[in-house]
């Protein structure tokens, strides 16, 4: 037998079981459970004969349950916070009058205020949702958190988290690697690197030592020294706690750093799904009409595959461009030494404070620089519509690609 995973929410599903009265011990609605009550988000405000009313959703019943309740019976002090901070968080974007109106005794809440407040209690619960989904995915031990405090905007319907690359039909990331060094002190010994005539990427400070343009080999799964080896820094995954977030000035979603990183340290990797670069043409059309970069070329040594993170990715998936960038990119060869596939590894180029944003020059990929020299000698089918650059540098190049 086959299936597919349900893709109702926890609490849907509980509000159709109450909805029709059945039990379901599996989601949580038993005989004790299924008259319980629990306020999920407050929806409007009324005063009546001096006495405050809120109109309650509560968690797990449909919205048709709704109930006005005085304000002495609600024991949800965040969430009586969250109200007051929605409501006048819209009245400051509209800079409307007063939020309360009095007619015949009665005070309420303008139709549009309580509109604007169940959006945002929707929108909180649904970035919460994908916050828990994010970092029960991940594979590292730092944070992933959510942040929207711009607009309405919730997490993104066709994106699904992964970990590592995800190959289309007939593509294998994972070959060439049969043995692995047997170093003591990798180091101090003739370790990867040097089996492949490069130097070791990092210093004992496991910071980046090598130039941009070289490539960084780490030891993999056959060799000899343990997870404590200093030549092991990409395979851990990032260690640093990050924060997707909603940007101010139209650039879509950001990443932001929450812990200071120092000059020259591993932040993320770039994943996504690995395709030709014919189909990778292809999307491209497609994606540039709508106005989005996620192609990256894997063009190291040969320019057969192109990273696609639009709809499978990590972090990396949001951070953006910015033509003075403060990471960098890095081809990284670990379980894999096929040239045409290296691992996207993104490092520091300055220290970066908490709570800065993180970004990288696009064109760092290998794609095609449409400038206005290399543009006259494309055919029509590889010229691309030019995206607007809005990362604000002061040397700014004006487009992304």
């Amino acid at each position: 037998a086959w299936y597919v995973p349900c893709l109702a929410s926890l609490e849907t599903l509980q509000e159709l079981c109450r909805k029709e009265n059945l039990r379901c011990k599996s989601i949580g609605i038993t005989n004790r459970s299924l008259k319980s009550y629990e306020v999920e988000y407050l929806c409007d405000y009324k005063v009546e004969e001096g006495k405050a009313y809120y109109l309650v959703k509560w968690k797990g019943w449909p919205e048709s349950s709704n109930t006005w309740e005085p304000r002495k019976h609600l024991n949800c002090p965040l969430l009586l916070q969250n109200f007051l901070r929605d409501k006048n968080e819209y009245l400051s974007r509209v800079r409307e009058g007063k939020a309360l109106k009095v007619r015949n005794h009665v005070k309420t809440l303008k139709p549009a205020i309580a509109d604007y407040i169940v959006k945002k209690a929707k929108q909180r619960i649904a970035l919460q949702r994908w916050k828990e989904e994010l970092n029960r995915k991940k594979n590292h031990k730092a944070m992933i958190l959510v942040e929207n405090t711009v607009d309405l905007e919730g997490p993104p319907l066709d994106f699904y988290y992964i970990n590592e690359y995800k190959p289309a039909p007939g593509i294998n990331v994972l070959n060439g690697i049969t043995t692995g060094c047997e170093c003591a002190d990798c180091p101090a010994e003739k370790c990867c690197p040097k089996e492949a005539g490069f130097i070791l990427a990092y210093n004992k400070r496991k910071k980046l030592k090598i130039q941009p343009g070289l490539p960084i080999y780490e030891c993999n799964s056959y060799c000899r020294c343990g997870p404590d080896c200093p030549n092991r820094i990409v395979q851990k995954g990032t260690p640093y706690s990050l924060c997707i977030f909603r940007t101010n000035n139209g650039r879509g979603w950001g990443v932001k750093t929450l812990q200071k990183i120092k000059t020259n340290s591993f932040v993320m990797e770039y994943v996504g799904e690995v395709i030709t670069s014919e189909e990778a043409e292809r999307r491209g059309q497609l994606y540039d009409n709508q106005g989005n970069t996620y192609l990256f070329d894997l063009d190291y040594d040969s320019d057969e595959f192109t990273v696609d993170a639009a709809r499978y990715g990590n972090v990396s998936h949001f951070v953006n461009h910015s033509c003075d960038p403060n990471l960098q990119v890095f081809n990284v060869f670990i379980d894999n030494l096929d040239l045409r596939l290296p691992r996207i590894a993104l490092f520091s180029t300055r220290t970066i404070k908490a709570g800065e944003e993180l970004t990288f020059d696009y064109q760092m990929k290998g794609s095609i620089d449409l400038t206005s020299d290399s543009a006259e000698d494309l055919s029509p089918s590889k010229k691309r519509i030019r995206t607007v650059c809005k990362c604000g540098a002061v040397c700014c190049r004006g487009y992304l690609n």
